[in-house]
């Protein structure tokens, strides 16, 4: 049996000293060779720090930028441990740009005092990194990915002891009342729950990670590379400017009030984001099935003009009237064997709406080449043709009149299934944000400091982009960590 020796925290501080005092002075002289701040913090932010308060500022903001910036790319979760870090690193500390360490309170007021500057930085930022992310992969950087997430805020709502009380008493309803197995008190303790946090209504209840709990949401725009192009915060002020997000009644079913929440956050969300950056001209949009609504594919299709949108279906197409039936997938098969889809093929004529035809023919149709003509012709195998035509039966369908059955793309097919993984970019972004750049687990209830952390996890995530282009390892854009190791 092999032995384990649980490490102490004065063991793991010093291994991390020892770290940063021998590995990181390589890592933190690139760093200084890749990093302009001056191409990258917007003069007004610098205007504004630097506006005549009655007092010099004691610490300077590349200084302050700096720090957070490190804290994320070396992954120090609290700011009460990158203080330590900076007080016993000196080549931290030269880095930065400290002569004194600030205390844990001048970090927090300054995300708090500065959050609409750190907007303005990341979005500066998200220009910057579009013509990079063309560079690497034009069809990847082409793509735009929505999805919400939350951060758990540290509330009374979000101590298990909460939740399994409610649990407690419904399991003794349920057996004091004989109520058969169709009560599930999960379900109804979820029902039973306030729709957000007594301390703040900001924080609302959800369904993330796994399990129920009282977040701050917010949603997040990526392209196909995982590059994060947008963060929208759902605090007061962006509820207010948007009520449609809004959902008015708490209804029995978790997923129910996600999927309509999306939804109603989707259109608001792109609305600001193209507004922010019009030269960002995405072709394809992705998202899960909460975005099934013909109210979407109409705003994606028709007035943003994305060429194709990547949504599966949440109920099931409803069948034109016509004697090629549309199997599942919306894709119309054989008249006289319905288990056989039609083949599609391109098409450039009949086009409306600026969205292109789509044609489909016969599926025992093939090309035959004539050695005479020197051409090419349709010709039907089938042995119980449908049609006189010699080259079988054709069908054509006009996307503009059913998008949500026809986005742009052929839903079921090998295009469809191979370009819908990508959509796990912006998931592994969520993950990484939360995880690898600490947004998670925050112990506190203020939303400015959480707005403030995602906004810097994405400006971290941006000028990581911008140090592996400097240095020509793009394999490196999403994660500076091999480069520490």
């Amino acid at each position: 049996m092999i032995p384990y020796k649980q490490l102490s925290l004065a063991e793991v501080f010093s291994d991390c000293k020892e770290k940063f005092e021998n590995n990181k002075p390589r890592f933190l002289s690139l760093l200084e060779d890749t990093i302009n701040l001056d191409d990258l913090v917007p003069a007004s932010f610098i205007n504004h720090f630097y506006a005549s308060t009655g007092r010099p500022r004691k610490y300077q903001l590349y200084a302050m930028i700096s720090a957070l910036i490190l804290q994320r790319i070396f992954s120090i979760p609290t700011d009460s441990l990158l203080i330590i870090f900076l007080k016993y690193s000196k080549e931290l500390r030269d880095f930065c740009g400290f002569l004194k360490v600030p205390d844990a309170s001048k970090f927090t007021r300054f995300k708090q005092d500065f959050i609409l500057d750190l907007q303005l930085m990341f979005d500066n930022l998200v220009d910057i990194t579009e013509p990079i992310c063309q560079q690497i992969d034009a069809k990847l950087a082409s793509m735009t990915i929505f999805d919400t997430s939350g951060i758990e805020a540290f509330v009374t709502e979000n101590n298990p002891k909460y939740a399994n009380r409610i649990i407690k008493q419904l399991k003794t309803f349920k057996k004091v009342h004989g109520l058969d197995v169709s009560y599930d008190p999960y379900k109804a303790a979820y029902g039973a729950m306030p729709p957000h946090a007594g301390a703040n209504p900001a924080v609302q209840q959800m369904y993330i990670n796994g399990h129920f709990c009282y977040a701050f949401k917010f949603g997040i725009l990526t392209n196909g590379l995982g590059i994060v192009r947008d963060i929208s915060f759902y605090n007061k002020k962006f509820l207010e400017a948007h009520p449609d997000i809004i959902v008015e009644k708490k209804s029995n079913s978790p997923d129910e009030d996600k999927s309509l929440a999306d939804s109603k956050a989707l259109i608001p969300v792109l609305k600001d984001f193209f507004e922010k950056h019009p030269l960002i001209n995405p072709k394809t949009f992705l998202g899960d099935a909460a975005f099934d609504s013909i109210e979407i594919y109409k705003y994606l299709l028709q007035q943003l003009k994305f060429e194709k949108a990547y949504i599966p279906l949440k109920t099931n197409l409803a069948s034109q009237e016509s004697d090629c039936p549309l199997n599942e997938d919306g894709i119309p098969c054989c008249p006289h064997d319905h288990s056989l889809p039609m083949k599609q093929e391109g098409s450039k004529s009949h086009l409306r709406s600026g969205i292109p035809t789509m044609k489909f023919v016969c599926p025992k149709m093939k090309w035959v080449y004539n050695k005479e003509t020197k051409k090419s012709k349709r010709k039907t195998f089938c042995e119980d043709p449908c049609t006189k035509s010699s080259c079988g039966r054709m069908f054509y369908i006009y996307p503009e009149k059913n998008l949500r059955a026809y986005p742009g793309t052929t839903r079921g097919s090998q295009e469809w299934i191979y370009t819908y993984k990508i959509r796990s970019a912006v998931e592994k972004s969520i993950e990484h944000f939360k995880h690898s750049y600490c947004i998670a687990n925050r112990r506190t209830q203020n939303e400015k400091t959480l707005h403030a952390d995602l906004l810097l996890a994405g400006i971290t995530q941006l000028i990581t982009v911008v140090i592996a282009n400097k240095i020509h390892k793009h394999e490196y854009i999403r994660s500076l960590k091999p480069l520490i190791a």
